[in-house]
């Protein structure tokens, strides 16, 4: 009952000014509601009105996460709590996306976000994934045996390429993501003998029971095959068993997919393979294939890894991620590792008392079994790669092609609210229309003023096309295989991103080479590119042509070219019909321009529509560097003719649509030059300004002779002043000269920089200076403590008065 002495005007007051009506009860059993206004009335008649009582119970989910939580969105990301909606459907949900937003928030703020990972993948989620192995499965591995990639679908292609099987089997719910051409059945009669030539692949589909799938393993003997269990067959080891006598015999790979198999919580069901991995060492000609598909909030979000007990097998795989993927997506990795934490977490440890035995190891190897391709080996023998830190002591990287800059906390926020949100709608990650933009203000492109022509009486419409990749090197490896499609021939200029020409030969694609000088800071000169192409059609034969073009800055000098610059090559490559690639991941930050540079007008570009037509361009950015998200990759590729490029994008591993999210919001502050923002992006240029300065000089005291740099992360120079000089340390002894000197640099002070082996220019360096701070302090010290290691306490007297 309502107390008679009530005060209810307020609420007659609230129903005069808003559409809301109260609901009173006359007297104890009214079932018909009336108004505030009319309860008012009946009580001051005397009347007695009651209301009714709703009791609700709430339990805060993980109040401890959740607080934490909170915590540190009041430490630097509170305009996250506003994105912040913590209500589920159920608390398995709830549980696995507050505790990743606790972990993730405390990763973006830590004092140092954006560590070095190897290309293998961040090492403790791999120590996680292996501990989860040994906890749960009771399977000895290593974080060493694991290798991450960015879905099954890039694992299973990179496997095939790594070793160009004439003939792989493959599980036909695997085939749907492989190369078109791999899949020709027309030529498979003639490939069936093994003896194709390097680097054609044929694959044919291969069934799941594994009964039919040895028996076809036996007649065809394939060199790879790569399938999984039928469910049925999965809970025991006698199907695994089967199929890796089958292929043991054979001598073929095997390459093994238990994704769908095996489950990871707290109390996973039995499977047949990890059963057989608890007593018996994994064969030197088998690898297991596991891929996390499974997770309940976000459940587009995919990572896998390769486990092998194969050194070599594993090495190999790291190398060729590092290649034509560059690196696994951290953020992914991350999310994961925060699930095989809770895990671990929960895990009662020995809960079963099972004594660890001792595994049986293999006892035959396959005597004629398919080892890596002629393109791989070689590659994978004369490339340089990741360098990881010894056990004594840390490697100072300026080897890599990564900033390692901090990210402003204003846009780390930015990841975190793409993660805290739900129901993100389409549009809010849509980023094409901001990439035009960008694009368009910086670039221009080539066609964009002759949008819809008429040639020879067909019409020649320039639509662009743009398609995201995780990195930017995977896109660039799409382009090498189309280049290889139509039996072209990519001409790198001398002074290259290294890992591009290291990729282009691993995938056995013929390269040349376009001279360059010093003297112009290893840009492209008209005159060098026409020769060039001549060449390339009268001696070697090439039938297309592809030229890869770095700009506006050119990595690894730092060179720029500028508008007039670029026109001009790119004339060169229309006259020619040479398809062009345009790479920028490393513009956007000159910051020593000079009078006379501008950003290009490419948008401009007049040629005639016959030459427009003979000219095809492809142009490859990076989104990170440019919004100074170190550690956050965002590739994408601008193209004008799809039928070059479609049948190529298979298996290319994407942002997630959080990247998207977080990368749409800050291009549009970039493109409405917002100026929080631009004063973040200005303060990025000024350091790295700073940087280059200070390494030019400590570099040239130290006997270096130095190519300016203008803008970008890297730098280039010659070790003059060592040449030819004798150094010993450890397991180094040798004349010092432009390739060895990166051994030298890190055997002697820990600092790891590539060597004129990777730049492809002899006796030249490639710096990089985007380290963070206390590195690059380091890498100083590094620099000027091998000059006294070599030249001795006067040397830099002497190299002065040199």
């Amino acid at each position: 009952m309502q107390a008679a002495n009530t005060d209810i005007s307020a609420l007659v007051e609230f129903e005069k000014n808003s559409p809301h009506r109260f609901e009173f009860f006359m007297g104890s059993v009214g079932d018909q509601p009336v108004s505030a206004r009319t309860a008012l009335a009946y009580m001051k008649s005397g009347g007695h009105v009651s209301h009714a009582l709703s009791v609700y119970n709430c339990q805060l989910r993980q109040p401890n996460q959740v607080k934490k939580l909170t915590e540190i969105l009041k430490d630097g990301f509170h305009e996250v709590s506003r994105s912040l909606d913590l209500s589920f459907a159920d608390d398995s949900t709830a549980h696995e996306k507050i505790t990743f937003l606790v972990y993730l928030a405390s990763f973006l703020n830590a004092t140092k976000p954006n560590p070095c990972q190897p290309p293998a993948g961040c090492l403790n989620f791999r120590k996680l994934v292996a501990e989860f192995m040994k906890s749960y499965h009771h399977i000895p591995l290593n974080p060493d045996n694991f290798v991450v990639f960015p879905s099954r679908a890039v694992a299973v292609e990179n496997y095939l390429r790594l070793f160009s099987p004439a003939l792989a089997i493959v599980d036909e719910h695997l085939t749907r993501h492989l190369p078109m051409q791999w899949l020709g059945y027309s030529e498979i009669e003639g490939r069936i003998d093994c003896n194709n030539a390097e680097g054609v692949i044929t694959v044919i589909e291969a069934p799941r029971q594994s009964d039919l799938l040895t028996e076809l393993v036996r007649k065809l003997k394939p060199q790879v095959v790569v399938t999984s269990i039928a469910q049925f067959e999965a809970i025991t080891s006698a199907a695994f068993s089967n199929i890796l006598s089958a292929t043991e015999d054979v001598g073929c790979r095997l390459f093994l997919d238990i994704s769908e198999n095996l489950e990871w919580s707290c109390l996973p069901s039995s499977n047949g393979v990890l059963k057989y991995l608890i007593g018996n060492t994994l064969p030197s000609h088998a690898a297991i294939l596991w891929g996390l598909v499974k997770n309940q909030v976000y459940s587009d979000l995919e990572v896998a890894f390769a486990i092998s007990e194969d050194a070599s097998v594993c090495k190999a795989l790291s190398q060729t991620i590092e290649l034509l993927e560059g690196q696994t997506s951290v953020i992914s990795q991350h999310y994961y590792g925060s699930l095989f934490h809770e895990l671990l977490a929960f895990q009662i440890g020995d809960r079963h008392k099972h004594a660890h035995q001792v595994r049986q190891a293999t006892e035959k190897v396959p005597e004629k079994m398919i080892q890596f391709s002629n393109s791989a080996m070689s590659t994978l023998k004369e490339a340089e790669f990741f360098t990881p830190d010894s056990k004594d002591s840390s490697v100072i990287h300026m080897d890599l092609d990564r900033s390692f800059l901090p990210v402003p906390s204003p846009l780390s926020a930015s990841i975190l609210e793409s993660f805290a949100r739900r129901n993100i709608m389409d549009f809010e990650t849509d980023v094409r229309s901001s990439i035009e933009q960008l694009v368009g203000n910086n670039y221009g492109f080539p066609g964009d003023s002759c949008p819809d022509v008429t040639f020879n009486n067909r019409s020649c419409g320039f639509s662009k096309e743009i398609i995201y990749g995780s990195t930017c090197l995977t896109l660039f490896n799409k382009l090498v295989l189309c280049c290889m499609r139509e039996q072209g021939a990519f001409l790198f200029p001398m002074g290259t991103n290294g890992h591009y020409v290291s990729a282009a030969k691993f995938m056995n694609a013929k390269t040349l080479t376009i001279p360059t000088n010093v003297g112009s800071g290893f840009k492209i000169e008209p005159t060098a590119l026409r020769a060039a192409l001549d060449d390339a059609y009268e001696n070697e034969n090439v039938y297309w042509p592809w030229v890869y073009i770095s700009g506006h800055t050119v990595n690894p000098s730092g060179s720029l070219y500028s508008d007039d610059e670029i026109k001009d090559l790119l004339s060169v490559c229309a006259e020619h019909g040479a398809r062009v690639v345009i790479d920028t991941p490393f513009s956007g930050l000159e910051f020593q321009t000079g009078d006379g540079w501008s950003l290009w007008n490419l948008d401009s570009f007049s040629y005639n529509i016959a030459s427009c037509l003979a000219l095809s361009v492809f142009m490859l950015g990076e989104l990170s560097l440019q919004l100074t998200m170190s550690g956050f990759d965002f590739g994408f590729m601008i193209y004008i003719d799809p039928s070059l490029i479609k049948h190529m994008l298979t298996s290319l591993s994407q942002p997630h649509r959080t990247l998207k999210y977080t990368f749409r919001k800050l291009l549009c502050l970039k493109n409405k030059r917002d100026q929080r923002f631009s004063d973040l992006i200005e303060e990025q240029k000024e350091t790295l300004k700073h940087r280059a300065d200070k390494l030019t000089k400590t570099l040239e005291s130290c006997g270096w002779d130095v190519v300016g740099c203008h803008g970008g992360i890297s730098m280039l120079a010659k070790p003059t002043a060592y040449i030819g000089k004798s150094f010993k340390i450890d397991t180094f002894e040798g004349e010092l000269d432009g390739c060895n000197i990166r051994e030298a640099l890190l055997r002697s002070t820990g600092l790891c920089i590539s060597s004129s082996k990777w730049t492809g220019i002899p006796d030249y360096c490639r710096f990089s200076f985007a380290l963070e701070s206390s590195e690059f302090d380091q890498a100083m010290d590094c620099i000027t403590r091998f000059r006294e290691l070599v030249l001795g306490d006067n040397a830099q007297m002497n190299v002065n008065s040199s």
